[in-house]
């Protein structure tokens, strides 16, 4: 029997964007559910990683494309990028047939070989961004106070409740937004993690473009960067940790590569700083902040569970930020908005940006929980929303701090919100 879809907050804006175009390109991390959202708006599919037909796949590809092209639109041709010469085939049968949404391309990689692809496919395809589930699409956010109701009506009432306490949240930065995960019972739902960073470090990591790389290497740079999430931390400081003191172990241009192929796997993806007007003129820091694409790759890289996040709360505040992004992320594409931070040469930080293309954008702390990490971080939001000149660009629609624990979100007195994360959603 045919497990039941669960439905994905892209789902909406895929269907939308199949009627104004003729492919998409949906792009993520393996296992984040790519194939199985693009095979429910699809009326065909074809899977180019199918072990018993793959070579007769990569030499019709070469060939005789239409043998792959050829079915029900819209025609889902998965892990498209084992064949990029597709994507020229693929440009001509949309400049040529008539309607939108004629195909959907998903990829957990981007092609190897570009030189095979001779045309950008302007105005032929889309790219569409997924990721691993949000808690509100794992069911573990109620998700009452919406992100982009606080942009429509930034003074309406929040009020709502959540029961997550902090060995929930660490349960849940360690066991991931994996689809698998919800349907498996607690006390082995921690392994898909584990395993999607294995396949990473053992296979992926090689088979994307044939190129021979270490394992060990690759573990020794995962394990590194899952200790700098959510830090500016250079590519030297990350080979610094690596060769642990020594020198010439591992050279930076080693590591450059590696990373390269990690963000085409879409393993990690950095965040960018924000850059906005000032009243008075600040060195604002441009080093892109380190993430993983969900925090369950770190806590597998460094071989950590719930009950060590709990020993550790310096690391658990970390790897809780790295969750809270992934989800600011996912909910912030349904707006059209690029998630940024900021960080000033007098070292005033903000965690998160959320930016929309109409110029609105709210101003993001993110805690543990606790009132004095609460009132520090109600600080720093109003430090930097009265340095912002508001004669050249709007004022912030909001400040929030975003925390792990806490009964209630509430709006404070001064008008700063405390929400739990377990209680936003889309």
């Amino acid at each position: 029997m045919k497990k039941e879809y669960r439905q994905r907050l892209v789902d909406p804006e895929l269907a939308e964007r199949l009627k104004s175009i003729g492919a998409i390109v949906i792009e993520g991390p393996k296992w984040c559910g790519k194939s199985t959202t693009g095979e429910h708006h699809s009326k065909s599919a074809i899977f180019l990683d199918d072990p018993q037909r793959k070579a007769q796949y990569m030499l019709f590809a070469e060939e005789a494309p239409d043998m792959i092209l050829d079915g029900d639109t819209p025609r889902l041709i998965d892990e498209w990028q084992l064949a990029p010469m597709l994507w020229d085939a693929i440009r001509y049968k949309v400049d040529h047939r008539a309607g939108m949404g004629q195909f959907i391309l998903a990829g957990s990689a981007k092609p190897a070989d570009r030189s095979k692809i001779s045309h950008s496919g302007t105005g032929r395809f889309a790219w569409l961004r997924m990721r691993t589930m949000s808690l509100y699409e794992s069911g573990d956010s109620n998700g009452i106070v919406s992100l982009r109701k606080l942009f429509e009506n930034p003074t309406a009432p929040v009020a709502a409740t959540s029961d997550a306490d902090l060995q929930t949240i660490a349960f849940l930065i360690c066991r991931g937004g994996w689809p698998i995960v919800t349907d498996l019972p607690k006390e082995v739902a921690l392994r898909p993690a584990k395993d999607y960073y294995d396949a990473v470090v053992n296979v992926d990591i090689n088979d994307i473009d044939g190129v021979g790389r270490s394992a060990d290497r690759a573990k020794r740079l995962m394990r590194s960067y899952a200790r700098f999430q959510g830090t500016q931390t250079s590519i030297r400081q990350i080979v610094e940790d690596m060769n642990g003191g020594e020198s010439n172990i591992t050279e930076e241009k080693t590591v450059r590569s590696y990373l390269e192929v990690l963000k085409s796997l879409f393993v990690i993806e950095d965040m960018s700083a924000w850059n906005p007007n000032l009243k008075s003129k600040t060195a604002i820091r441009t080093t892109d902040t380190r993430y993983f694409v969900d925090p369950s790759i770190a806590t597998a890289a460094m071989g950590i569970g719930p009950g060590d996040l709990i020993n550790d709360l310096k690391s658990f505040g970390f790897l809780f930020e790295t969750l809270c992004v992934r989800d600011l992320r996912i909910y912030s594409q349904l707006l059209g908005a690029t998630v940024y931070h900021y960080r000033d040469k007098n070292g005033l930080e903000c965690d998160a940006v959320v930016h929309l293309p109409n110029g609105k954008y709210g101003l993001i702390e993110i805690k543990l929980g606790g009132e004095k990490l609460i009132e520090d971080a109600c600080r720093t939001l109003s430090e930097l929303s009265v340095k912002i000149d508001t004669e050249k660009m709007n004022a912030p629609s909001f400040l929030m701090v975003l925390t792990a624990t806490g009964s209630f979100a509430y709006r404070r007195k001064d008008g700063i919100l405390v929400v739990p994360i377990a209680t936003l959603g889309a």
